[in-house]
């Protein structure tokens, strides 16, 4: 079995966390939504610039991003941060998709949901996920992540026809 270790990332990262989110919202979301929806969607928040920017900068509503990296190569990241005083949240959870069934996705939340609890005093975790969303749904609820209610996924408006699913556990 290949070692994969978990870290926060560097700015050398930014790169290849860019292409590994990317190469996710593709095998996750082509077909639920539009190439051009997906792509709008990458150049916006998955950009190399963005995500130099977003290691550099942390604070309590962002805790930066953490990597999943195997033989050298970045095969998963996850990032959130606190919505309040004692909810945490993860924004972004992709890896690899050929790597998917591995525990690696597991690894990274088990250690995110630490850095929330221990560091920032999260009692719950809460995520969202894209309704249709048929990999990230049966993963969040086989980590005891529970439905709340729906919403229009940040950034979208009504037209995207982009609705996330609100899910959340206590820590």
């Amino acid at each position: 079995m290949k070692t994969v270790s978990i870290r926060k990332a560097n700015k050398n990262d930014a790169k290849a966390i860019a292409d590994v989110l990317a190469e996710s919202q593709w095998f996750t979301y082509s077909t639920l939504y539009s190439e051009n929806y997906i792509q709008r969607l990458i150049d916006q928040y998955y950009n190399v610039q963005r995500i130099e920017q977003e290691i550099v900068f942390i604070s309590e509503e962002w805790h930066g991003y953490f990597v999943a990296e195997m033989n050298g190569r970045i095969v998963g990241a996850i990032g959130g941060g606190m919505n309040d005083d004692t909810a945490g949240e993860v924004y972004v959870l992709y890896l690899d998709p050929t790597l998917r069934g591995q525990g690696i996705g597991t690894r990274l939340l088990d250690f995110f949901t630490k850095i929330q609890k221990h560091t920032y005093g999260a009692k719950e975790q809460w995520v969202s996920v894209a309704k249709g969303n048929n990999y990230g749904i049966p993963f969040y609820e086989a980590r005891g992540f529970i439905f709340q209610y729906e919403e229009l996924a940040y950034g979208t408006i009504e037209e995207d026809q982009d609705i996330s699913l609100k899910y959340k556990r206590n820590i």
